[in-house]
């Protein structure tokens, strides 16, 4: 995808219990041929986070891998959308996906449109890499504020937000049958992040 880095990070390191050895995690732009894994991780997400807040049979429709496949094919053509796949010992595990915001909120704010994971892997500090890693792209890009949509009732995903500085704007709306909430957060710009250095 244009604009994007190709390039693998440097392992990190996560959270680990004492006495076993800790995961190395890597990230890397997501590129045409990806497809099938993208839609493998989200819809494996889905179908844990989501199965007791949108109706059955809407998340059955939402997790068919061949759609979510299809999807992934055409969100890579876009340029302005910024999708990352994580690996956790060299095996696929999450995925990151941003853009320009797309409801009008100026050109300063950006959007993180999804991260997902394998939920074998929740809790592990594996999402927050993938969060960071995303905010920091914005930055770079010149964003000052990003926002993100997220089911109300998806209080894991809330707590994970709100601990990395998000809060709630106040606006709602419904999609797939639930209510969502938008959060936002402000961004570091450049020259303060090159001062804390």
């Amino acid at each position: 995808m244009i604009g994007m880095e190709n390039r693998k990070l440097h392992p990190m390191k996560p959270e680990g219990q004492s006495g076993t050895a800790l995961p190395a995690v890597t990230i890397r732009e997501a590129v045409p041929g990806d497809e099938k894994v993208l839609a493998f991780i989200q819809t494996q997400s889905w179908k844990a986070a989501f199965r007791d807040i949108i109706p059955a049979d809407t998340l059955a429709r939402l997790t068919d891998c061949q759609k979510a496949e299809e999807m992934y094919a055409r969100v890579m053509e876009k340029p302005e959308v910024r999708v990352a796949l994580e690996f956790v010992d060299g095996m696929p595990h999450g995925i990151t996906a941003w853009s320009k915001n797309r409801y009008g909120l100026g050109d300063d704010t950006a959007e993180l449109i999804c991260i997902h994971s394998l939920p074998e892997g929740w809790g592990r500090g594996f999402g927050s890499f993938m969060l960071e890693r995303a905010l920091g792209e914005m930055t770079r890009a010149g964003f000052t504020r990003v926002i993100l949509w997220v089911f109300g009732a998806n209080h894991r995903a809330r707590r994970f937000y709100e601990k990395h500085g998000f809060s709630l704007t106040g606006k709602a709306q419904t999609a797939y049958g639930a209510e969502e909430v938008m959060y936002q957060k402000q961004l570091i710009p450049q020259e303060a992040a090159a001062d804390r250095i």
